[in-house]
């Protein structure tokens, strides 16, 4: 029996990600985790991302990816290379693979659930609405997604600064951009911050690896 194809949509969702290598991933969680630890974690957090894609509806299901892809690809993703450059031109030129609309998310929220991006996916999630946003607690974002992906309007944004968020969202509404805004997610960079998720999505692989690693997750 073949397995269930992913359900169908009209947007295409791009995932951008580092392959989880001890070293150079998820560095602010050592410590108190070691490096292969803070990798074991990215590649939790990945897989739960990767696998929450495949339950949404899409056009396409594109990874992003520097490296090469593991075992925590599931099968019904396309694999590119991200372009080299800062972070706002590696975002930029995903959003120069699509020609139709797309929605951007990274690997450092695992508990993230179709729910949350309903809002952009849905059949109307694009009628009167040229882009949504989705903030990040520490100021950045989570997810981007326009409906004429522009790779201007990323192109230039200072990446990794606690306005970072402000100054993007910014630059789209001064595009003449309708911007709609999903739900305030928190990313995983320090240790506080994977307690916090892994209690969010108690029942995701991150959860269970962060438990694993002896820190506890409330359930």
């Amino acid at each position: 029996m073949s397995a269930p194809q992913p359900p169908a949509g009209a947007t295409t969702l791009l995932v951008i990600a580092k392959e989880p290598v001890p070293g150079r991933v998820k560095t602010r969680l050592t410590p108190p985790f070691t490096p292969d630890e803070a990798a074991a974690l990215a590649a939790a957090s990945l897989e739960d991302t990767l696998r929450t894609v495949l339950t949404l509806p899409a056009l396409r299901r594109v990874l992003v990816l520097e490296g090469r892809p593991g075992p925590w690809l599931p099968e019904g993703f396309e694999v590119v290379p991200q372009s080299t450059g800062t972070l706002d031109r590696r975002i930029a030129a995903a959003f120069g693979l699509c020609t139709g609309p797309a929605v951007l998310i990274g690997m450092d929220t695992p508990q993230i659930t179709a729910p949350l991006l309903a809002p952009a996916l849905a059949p109307d999630g694009w009628d009167d609405c040229d882009a949504w946003f989705g903030p990040a607690e520490d100021g950045g974002f989570w997810a981007l997604g326009m409906a004429r992906p522009d790779p201007a309007l990323v192109q230039g944004v200072p990446m990794s600064l606690p306005y970072t968020g402000g100054l993007q969202r910014a630059r789209l509404v001064d595009a003449g951009l309708t911007v709609r805004d999903l739900a305030e997610l928190r990313d995983v960079d320090t240790a506080e911050d994977a307690l916090r998720v892994a209690a969010d999505a108690p029942g995701g692989r991150f959860a269970d690896v962060l438990s694993r690693l002896g820190r506890p997750v409330v359930r």
